[in-house]
């Protein structure tokens, strides 16, 4: 969704309008110790806020294009006179919940706080994220997938500045809160007192405990309600129900093996008192955060770990809560009875409706994205907040992940809030496709990525929110793009909308066979950036990005006698058409290739008088399976002709 200057502007005046509204008792005075309790008291989860306001700064390119930082245009709000920019400015009493970026520079960021005319402090760039600067330390800051994220909050009375010294920024996404009008606010100082120290040490031991459980964020003792299910297909079994008010505290099932494979057959179904529509009613893969038929996601309230599905959000209602497994039938598969243990944490301390939310899931799944619209991931009407994203999607064109370079927004009570400047940004990652970043699945208490894969063309991620979730009171709205520009690239998406509120979701799609089978392409690709290889021999490597495949290509400079042996563990078994996307040049080698000691191919020159791009090299048919699950490049040089061109490696499955 790519909303420009005038609703900018008209964006700004609601907001204004909003902070306007009477406020209500402000005597406590809010402080840094208040933002970090949300970070250990889970049960505040539900507790709606009032007359707040989110929003957040980013890199944006507000034209319309993707040119969201790479240049530094959008990065700054103006130049000063000595060339330092200033990146956030906002007035009224709030907080900074989230800083992120992926291209932290060593300048210095200068902090203004409450009007002062020197900064409250100044602090490294990097340093935001590095742990070597207290109290910004892990794990509240940190980096990995290729983004560097800060969660340590920044509140401030009465404005808050941030100016950089430095003469170019890039990447960045700045998001805060403002506070009910009138609200009473001890700024941020570096010098933490001893509440605030200790809060940060319980944040740590808790986050970095090995194996959390239910204990781990409730000390009272709760009840429990536990038992063994054999459910067969075409069944549905209710595994917990409740005909008095309270709260669900935690759901715990296992062993979650059962639940992985590409079919993902069975839901769970939840419901608040005798509502029409299903509080949660998705794929049990889904909402525990499987990526693709596997178990993947180990966050901080929901995920696997040890072959046991958790979930400890907290989830009041007032009458009457229901949990149901559905095992779908399916013809086309052949379906065998499970065991499953489920075992539910919960209080009879009712829901207090003016206060608190219940916990709400919207599942939708498209599976071809819709040409110039974005992915719709959250609709919802109501008064809530919104506590979270998971998100699954596979690109329809065998290729580059093009369809990650689109970015997310935010609408709320009509207003627009929020655009991020990449979807792999939103999940506080970086630079997808690359080595060591967003190239791979990797948990945090937080976010993460799910699953990344070049030959798929697929990746997933998820995001959770506490103390930056997000407030409405009339309604909600998130979407985001897929592709660079213009919703041009096709997906198959599936998504969670996690947030509470006062209203079900009325637009969420019901899980069917059709929708909820995990597709596998019939062609993949193998991008030489991620490749995994072992050489004999000896071989020289340069990368370059000149030949727009949209990853990087290998210029290849082997030695006498040298093999390079390729590992294709991520195809599936089968037979397949093998094509080389190569280079013909003036120093071009010859090549055969090899499965083991069997040769495929007899020798095929890549040489050519002038620099010639071909895209499908065809090389015949290749079978993987069990035991055979790699390719092998043996080269064969002479004086001049010295070197590989190597761009990508294309299967085509004929069976």
């Amino acid at each position: 969704m790519k909303i420009h200057f005038s609703i900018l502007v008209l964006s700004h005046v609601l907001l204004l309008s909003t902070l306007a509204q009477p406020s209500g008792n402000n005597n406590a005075i809010h402080s840094l110790s208040d933002e970090l309790q949300t970070f250990l008291n889970v049960a505040s989860l539900p507790e709606y806020r009032k007359n707040t306001v989110s929003g957040q700064v980013s890199t944006y390119d507000t034209t319309g294009k993707n040119d969201d930082g790479f240049n530094g245009t959008n990065s700054f709000i103006r130049r000063n006179a000595d060339s330092s920019l200033v990146i956030f400015e906002r007035y009224g009493s709030g907080v900074i919940n989230r800083f992120w970026t992926p291209t932290p520079t060593f300048d210095t960021l200068d902090f203004y706080i409450d009007d002062n005319a020197s900064p409250a402090f100044s602090i490294q760039y990097y340093d935001l994220f590095s742990g070597k600067k207290y109290p910004f330390i892990a794990p509240l800051c940190g980096n990995q997938l290729g983004g560097y994220y800060c969660y340590l909050p920044i509140p401030f009375e009465k404005s808050c500045k941030i100016v950089s010294r430095g003469k170019k920024m890039q990447f960045h996404q700045i998001q805060y809160r403002l506070y009910e009008k009138g609200t009473r606010v001890k700024s941020f100082s570096m010098g933490l007192n001893a509440e605030e120290k200790e809060l940060l040490n319980r944040i740590e031991a808790l986050w970095n405990q090995q194996d959390r459980n239910i204990s781990s964020f409730y000390q009272a003792k709760l009840l429990q309600d536990s038992g063994r299910y054999t459910i067969k297909p075409g069944e549905t079994k209710t595994v917990f129900e409740l005909d008095r008010g309270g709260r669900i505290l935690g759901i715990e099932m296992e062993p979650a093996e059962i639940f992985k494979g590409l079919t993902r057959q069975i839901d769970i179904r939840v419901t608040w008192d005798g509502e029409t529509s299903p509080a949660i009613y998705c794929p049990v893969a889904d909402f525990f955060g499987y990526a693709f038929g596997n178990e993947s996601m180990r966050s901080l309230l929901l995920g696997s770990l040890n072959n046991r599905n958790y979930c400890y959000f907290p989830m009041p209602f007032d009458k009457s809560a229901r949990v149901e497994l559905i095992y779908r039938n399916n013809e086309k598969a052949e379906l065998l009875p499970v065991d499953v243990f489920v075992k539910v944490a919960y209080s009879f301390e009712k829901r207090i409706p003016d206060k608190e939310g219940k916990f709400y899931i919207r599942w939708n799944r498209d599976l071809e994205s819709k040409t110039g619209q974005s992915y719709v991931i959250a609709d919802m009407p109501g008064r809530g907040h919104f506590v979270g994203t998971i998100l699954f999607a596979r690109g329809l064109k065998a290729g580059m992940t093009y369809f990650f370079e689109g970015d997310d927004s935010v609408a709320i009570d009509g207003s627009f809030r929020i655009h991020g400047t990449g979807s792999e940004d939103y999940f506080n990652g970086g630079w997808y496709a690359m080595l060591d970043r967003w190239d791979g699945s990797m948990s945090l208490p937080l976010h993460g990525s799910l699953d990344y894969s070049l030959p798929f063309c697929r990746t997933a991620g998820y995001r959770f929110y506490m103390s930056d979730k997000l407030s409405y009171e009339k309604s909600f709205y998130m979407s985001i793009e897929h592709g660079p520009a213009g919703n041009l690239v096709p997906v198959d998406y599936g998504s969670l909308a996690l947030y509470y509120a006062d209203t079900p979701p009325a637009n969420s799609k019901r899980p069917t066979n059709e929708l909820t089978g995990v597709s596998i392409p019939d062609t993949l690709v193998l991008y030489p950036q991620l490749m995994d290889f072992n050489i004999y021999g000896n071989i020289g490597v340069k990368t370059t990005w000149k030949y727009g495949t949209g990853g990087e290509s290998y210029l290849l400079i082997p030695g006498d006698e040298t093999w390079l042996r390729i590992s294709l563990d991520d195809l599936p078994h089968g037979t397949y058409t093998m094509l080389l996307d190569v280079i013909k040049q003036p120093s071009g080698c010859d090549f055969s290739l090899w499965q083991r000691q069997t040769q495929l191919t007899n020798w095929i020159s890549t040489f050519s008088e002038t620099e010639e791009r071909v895209e499908e090299l065809s090389t015949g048919e290749i079978k993987l399976n069990g035991s055979i699950n790699t390719i092998t490049i043996r080269f064969r040089t002479g004086m001049q002709k010295k070197s590989l061109l190597l761009n990508r490696i294309i299967f085509i499955r004929k069976d």
